[in-house]
């Protein structure tokens, strides 16, 4: 695909077809005015028109607004490059764990990492009220193009991206309103709550019918969702499965994850994926978040990711980018899993020049190693196009998580794999990391345990690691405490509740459908 192409495109959505909303609480079940749905008989008038409407399913995991850099913001309760998806997605799934901290404090921010949110905290709500408005636009699509076989393709695909946003809501939320297509618009009502098992249902019976109907791996536009997207998720879902649901799948996430690994490939370098020409890495990146310095701009994304995580002595300049903010960084704890911080293991990418090691102070951007994950610099040098936004993609989904999918569901007693081909797939990992076989395993080495770090050391940053460590049982309560965890320099237990995020106060008090898992 012409990256640019789909990117320029979907920041000039006709997006008064919509719903004539912003925000949250009541607003994603406003009606729409009459002149609204005139306009979309308008507006849309051939594949173009519906392919902007497609493309703005794809614009609303990083954009923050409707026009210019995050202007006319989403969510009317937050500021616009807060409230991009992929920033909430990161900040949830990051800063409660061992992987990040930082150094800002921006309202209730620090909650996160303290793990004392609660159903007020203003960026819980923002990421509640996003997956939320991400679903309305599938559903808007969906509903648009429902009885018209010409668009067969774009229906199906926003069917996966809002399968995904609800298995966002089920995975930090446990619970949710469910609203589809078949909820009309121009109608007002109040959504049914769905519960942990009815959103693994919903999520698995979704893309399990439509897996066969999407493009094969890497034959699709570059960006958008084909079949690899859909086994990446549902191999996710079976994985997690004893958590959501009280019960194992570990056979089905083998047989997702197989699906994948007869698919793609390993990238050679594992920097290149994470540079700003990712988008040449589709033989190991089985869904970006796409970012374009000149023409998907926001504060959010990708240029809250790598500028945030640049600041002290850090060179912003071989970020590829204008200045640092100073926030994120990582612990000790995280550091640990490395063999050390010097480069034995390549995926090591600390910075520590200037740089503590033990955070006495977590509004010192200082105290904690700095990490250089995500850059705005190509695989040849060059910078991005754009030294304020950047090029990067992110990379939402990949191979190499899936052979560490594999090799955990094997141990958990999955059907249809074996632990010396879980062996082989890290082993591959590893000899990438080393340069050589000199990291390499054997099946003595192999538990669960294992996994887990093994996961952080190659996935870290990725936003995997909230659901990794509870999965593991290590999130909340005392059996793995890192620095500041609980709001205590050496850390300590929390409580299980943190498992997951509340329904905003907002919109309980709004929905008399909607609960709060118990504990909130």
């Amino acid at each position: 695909m012409n990256k640019k192409y789909f990117k320029t495109n979907y920041i000039m959505i006709a997006f008064a077809l919509l719903f004539a909303c912003v925000s949250c609480e009541d607003d994603l079940n406003t009606t729409p005015r009459s002149e609204d749905l005139a306009t979309a008989e308008k507006v849309l008038t051939d594949a173009e028109s519906y392919k902007q409407l497609l493309a703005k399913c794809y614009a609303g995991l990083i954009l923050g607004g409707q026009s210019g850099v995050d202007a006319d913001q989403d969510i009317s309760s937050i500021n616009g490059g807060f409230s991009s998806y992929l920033r909430l997605l990161w900040n949830h799934q990051e800063l409660p764990t061992d992987e990040a901290i930082c150094a800002w404090n921006d309202g209730n921010l620090r909650d996160l990492h303290d793990q004392d949110w609660n159903s007020n905290n203003e960026f819980v709500t923002a990421m509640y009220y996003r997956i939320n408005l991400e679903i309305a636009y599938c559903n808007n699509l969906i509903q648009l193009t429902e009885g018209n076989s010409e668009f067969d393709a774009f229906r199906n695909e926003a069917r996966v991206l809002r399968a995904l946003s609800y298995y966002h809501m089920l995975d930090m939320f446990g619970r949710g309103p469910f609203v589809t297509e078949k909820d009309r618009v121009g109608s007002f009502f109040f959504p049914e709550m769905a519960t942990q098992q009815q959103l693994f249902d919903y999520v698995e019976s979704e893309l399990t019918t439509i897996e066969n109907d999407l493009m094969d791996p890497g034959t699709n536009e570059y960006g958008r969702a084909d079949k690899g997207l859909a086994w990446a998720i549902l191999a996710k879902l079976y994985l997690n499965a004893e958590v959501y649901i009280n019960t194992p799948k570990y056979t089905e996430a083998i047989t997702y994850s197989n699906k994948i690994i007869d698919s793609y490939s390993l990238e050679a370098d594992y920097e290149n994926l994470f540079l700003a020409d990712n988008h040449l890495r589709t033989n190991e990146i089985i869904f970006p978040i796409t970012s374009d310095g000149n023409n998907s701009q926001t504060w959010g994304g990708m240029t809250f990711i790598i500028h945030s995580t640049v600041g002290g002595d850090m060179p912003a300049s071989e970020s590829g980018i204008d200045g640092g903010w100073g926030g994120n960084r990582t612990t000790s704890a995280f550091v640990n899993l490395f063999p050390d911080a010097t480069g034995t293991d390549s995926r090591g990418l600390f910075f520590t020049e200037g740089q503590n090691l033990e955070i006495g102070d977590i509004f010192n951007f200082r105290d904690g190693y700095a990490l250089r994950k995500f850059r705005n610099i190509t695989s040849t040098g060059a910078v991005g196009s754009n030294l304020s936004f950047p090029d990067t993609d992110f990379p939402l989904y990949r191979l190499a998580d899936f052979y560490l999918v594999y090799a955990e569901a094997v141990l958990r007693g999955g059907q249809g794999g074996t632990t010396s081909a879980s062996v082989d797939y890290i082993n591959e990992l590893r000899e990438r990391a080393y340069g050589d076989a000199s990291g390499n395993i054997t099946e003595a080495d192999l538990d669960l345990d294992f996994i887990l770090d093994e996961r952080g050391r190659e996935l870290y940053w990725e936003c995997h690691r909230r659901t990794d460590l509870i999965r593991y049982g290590k999130l909340t309560g005392g059996t793995y405490n890192w620095p500041w965890k609980g709001a205590v320099a050496d850390g300590t237990s929390t409580d299980e509740k943190y498992n997951v995020f509340p329904i905003p106060s907002s919109d309980i008090n709004a929905n008399p459908n909607l609960s709060n898992i118990s504990g909130y």
